[in-house]
């Protein structure tokens, strides 16, 4: 009887630690394939940590020029204003594009992009976009623009907007042009703009200054400062006009409804260059 109860024992003591053995492999696979993710498809490129994004967050990366990459928490990226020379590591699940030159826009885009929405009509005319993809609508309102010879090209910028948990982010794109009464109430409400602010080749600080406030975003967030100075003198103007200004200590935004400034603030983020 004793020989009986102390094989008993020993066999439920196996099946207990068996049974423990197979959920520690359980849980530890399981947590590595929830916070670690491969930068690129090289076997030996370095592993980084990934942080989920909950399902009322955006995560915004200035890349450079006109480009960011935002990815919704369903992990849609999407990188605006996509080129041949400034843009992402690894390519997009949407490319938007404008038609003003070559670093706003590209004829040849990656295969693996699964979406790729133009701001122009390549053969004239109007382009309208309103997609919904997996957790995010992206829609445009398209405004004019000037050649280099400096006439109007009628619809040759688009204005993309991009309804993500619960936040409307609206690209202004190669803007040219104060915006009219119908643009304003195709755009509604926004909460984020990226705003091109050289103060040359776009819009004067001034026509700037008044688009954003017919707008009345709660985050300005300042692109296309490649001429010297001109973000200086925008963030300047800006502070005039009684914006609180921000420098970003994280090339990465991660952005909510709740967090939103109270007071309308600009937000500056540097390139990270991809």
């Amino acid at each position: 009887m004793v020989a009986l109860r102390v094989a008993k024992t020993i066999r439920l003591r196996d099946i207990f630690w068996a049974a423990a053995g197979f959920l520690f492999a359980v849980l530890l696979s399981s947590q590595a394939f929830a916070v670690c993710q491969l930068v690129a498809g090289d076997p030996f490129a370095p592993r980084v940590i990934k942080a989920a994004l909950a399902p009322n967050e955006v995560q915004i990366r200035y890349i450079g020029h006109s480009t960011f990459e935002i990815e919704t928490p369903k992990g849609v990226r999407i990188a605006t204003d996509y080129n041949d020379s400034v843009k992402p590591r690894v390519p997009p699940t949407v490319a938007t594009m404008n038609g003003a030159h070559s670093t706003h826009y590209t004829l040849n885009p990656e295969p693996e992009i699964e979406h790729v929405l133009m701001g122009w009509n390549l053969a004239g005319g109007p382009i309208d976009h309103d997609v919904i993809i997996d957790d995010v609508r992206i829609r445009n309102i398209q405004t004019n623009i000037r050649g280099w010879d400096g006439e109007t090209r009628r619809l040759g910028n688009s204005i993309f907007v991009f309804e993500i948990a619960d936040l409307c982010i609206a690209h202004l794109g190669h803007l040219h042009h104060r915006l009219t009464e119908e643009d304003l109430l195709r755009l509604g409400q926004i909460d984020i703009v990226f705003a091109a602010v050289d103060n040359s080749s776009t819009l004067r600080l001034e026509s700037l200054m008044q688009v954003l406030e017919d707008i009345g975003p709660s985050l300005v967030i300042p692109m296309h400062f490649h001429f010297f100075g001109s973000l200086e003198a925008f963030t300047s103007r800006a502070s005039i006009a009684g914006y609180q200004i921000e420098l970003a200590t994280d090339p990465l935004l991660i952005s909510r409804r709740d967090r939103l400034p109270t007071a309308k603030t600009v937000y500056v983020m540097q390139p990270t260059g991809g």
